[in-house]
């Protein structure tokens, strides 16, 4: 146990909030600095409640003194930074008691998109101190949208990239035959019927209001119905199990809604061992049950989904039964979330893979050199609002500016070079701009001079022929035959540089489109997964570093 860590998250989280420290604060801050303890996260909860204890006792006095002495930096909130807003509280949340659960369909990569989901729910089982389920909703799926095989580890990739803690896992392909008994229980019921119906008379009926033939029909004739169905002599889409519902329902689609459908395709877990697969709604009905999921939190657009799951458990008379717990829909301004659309195009080879910047997938979030902290933030700060919210990526890329901008060093890179030399330059062997301008003590990089310059192409196409300053060197008129003026510090354009020994160095854009220049030499020895940014450029991650040339990932400006 970090004695000392959870001493010093207490003090700081006792001096921020008028003298009272939160257990569940400092846990989360303890599992947040230290990944490795999060599988003792139930025993360490006792022990932080021991030194919250001891830092609540002191005076308000006292704990400022003994936060100083052990971290003063932590002594007030950075300017700028006062974190995502506090989550309201659980409906009936009890700590230690809370069980959540992920249910990601295993299409592809998560996204961007679907991160708000998972974030609320581990965030709120980390603040009761209780368990989360990953649970694979891999039913058969569709032609258009199949279970795909690699997607399970992709899956598990994302999440383990965002910090998030699953305590066990578990596959729906692996509990059909659960899923069958507690259908046999609702056709014992008579609450359920098979119908062989196509689609289009289905929806006919419902938006008449009209029961079609087969709800009529006697419970032997069903069950039989049924058998046929597990022993797979129905082809794809010829016979369904139906909930009776009230075919007057204001909503036609709730109006017998289909529970299980016929499906003969491979599984890549189970093959074509079942001819018969749920609907999630039935499959969750049962597993919130089974599972001892005590909140189920989800958007609002799956409302309908509510009330299927309360519909089976009143047939079922099964308690206690999950709190629901709803948050508006999250958009992204001129962003096209599709898993199937960029699952094609990179078959076609249109998109280099899952971790291509255009897809979103929180791997290529990750490869961009985003934290994933500050995706956690993002989403936080929208709390539970039920209202629909649309938002510009940048406001991502604010949270994840606050996080890099302190550690990226600075380097200039020079897109589309274009070569000049500078007549009437005094004799240098280099110039030495700082590593990172607000932090002189870090040091200054090294970068060669002479005999001949590169700026870029946009920048020469622009100034040429006025007075430019080279960024942290000399005053000169831009033109292919420059002239040096002075070394001063003008209140004049300033543009990026590369002179002697720059190295070839290649930029992803997140559009997909390669930046290709000359970067200054010292980026020549950074490491894979450096977060740099190039000067008036943006931050990027370092991808690939060599002798010949280096390949950096942009995040943004």
């Amino acid at each position: 146990m970090p004695v000392e860590s959870a001493r010093k998250y207490a003090l700081q989280n006792a001096v921020l909030h008028g003298g009272k420290a939160e257990p569940k604060a400092v846990l989360g801050k303890l599992l947040a600095e230290d990944a490795s303890l999060r599988p003792r996260a139930r025993e360490l909860a006792a022990e932080v409640e021991r030194v919250v204890a001891e830092v609540n006792a002191l005076s308000s006095e006292g704990q400022k003194d003994a936060l100083a002495q052990i971290a003063p930096e932590l002594l007030e909130k950075p300017k700028g930074e006062t974190g995502p807003k506090e989550l309201p509280p659980l409906p009936g949340a009890e700590d230690g008691k809370v069980v959540g659960r992920l249910a990601p369909y295993p299409s592809g990569p998560l996204h961007i998109g679907n991160a708000r989901a998972f974030v609320l729910n581990d965030a709120y089982v980390k603040r009761y101190g209780g368990k989360l389920i990953l649970a694979f909703d891999d039913t058969i799926g569709s032609e258009e949208k199949p279970v795909l095989p690699e997607a399970y580890d992709q899956v598990k990739e994302g999440l383990d990239w965002l910090g998030i803690t699953y305590h066990d896992i578990v596959y729906k392909s692996d509990r059909i035959p659960t899923h069958y008994e507690w259908a046999e229980k609702l056709l014992e019921l008579d609450a359920a019927y098979a119908c062989t119906c196509d689609a289009e008379t289905l929806r006919k009926n419902r938006e008449a209001g009209r029961a079609c033939e087969h709800r009529v029909q006697d419970a032997d004739e069903t069950i039989a119905m049924w058998k046929a169905m597990l022993d797979g002599e129905y082809e794809e889409g010829g016979a369904v199990l139906r909930l009776k519902t009230d075919m007057q329902d204001p909503n036609p689609a709730f109006r017998d809604r289909v529970l299980f459908r016929v499906s003969n395709r491979d599984h890549p877990r189970v093959g074509t061992r079942y001819h018969v697969w749920p609907m999630l709604e039935f499959s969750w009905a049962v597993d919130d049950h089974l599972l001892g999921v005590t909140h189920v939190i989800r958007g609002k657009d799956l409302v309908i989904e509510d009330q299927m799951e309360t519909r089976l458990w009143d047939l079922f008379q099964v308690q206690p039964r999950p709190a629901f717990v709803h948050f508006g829909i999250l958009r992204f301004k001129d962003l096209e979330l599709s898993k199937s659309r960029y699952r094609r195009e990179i078959a076609e080879g249109r998109l280099t893979g899952i971790d291509d910047p255009r897809t979103w997938s929180l791997q290529s979030l990750r490869r961009r050199g985003l934290r994933p902290a500050a995706l956690r933030d993002f989403v936080l700060d929208f709390g539970l609002s039920l209202n629909d919210i649309e938002v510009a990526a940048e406001t991502l890329y604010a949270e994840n500016r606050k996080l890099v901008d302190e550690h990226a060093n600075r380097y200039f890179f020079v897109p589309e070079p274009v070569t000049l030399e500078i007549h009437g330059l005094p004799p240098t062997e280099a110039a030495h701009p700082p590593l990172h301008p607000d932090f002189p003590g870090r040091g200054r990089r090294t970068v060669p001079v002479g005999p001949k310059f590169h700026v870029a192409k946009e920048d020469f196409e622009r100034f040429r022929g006025q007075e430019v300053r080279l960024k942290d060197f000399c005053n000169v008129v831009l033109d292919h035959r420059a002239t040096f003026v002075s070394l001063e510090n003008k209140d004049i354009p300033k543009v990026q540089w590369v002179s002697h020994g720059g190295v070839q160095t290649h930029v992803v854009m997140p559009t997909g489109f390669e930046s290709h220049g000359l970067a200054e030499p010292e980026v020549a020895s950074l490491k894979v997964d450096d977060v740099v940014q190039f000067e008036r450029v943006g931050f990027a991650r370092i991808d690939h570093v060599s002798h010949a040339e280096v390949r950096a990932y942009f995040a943004h400006r």
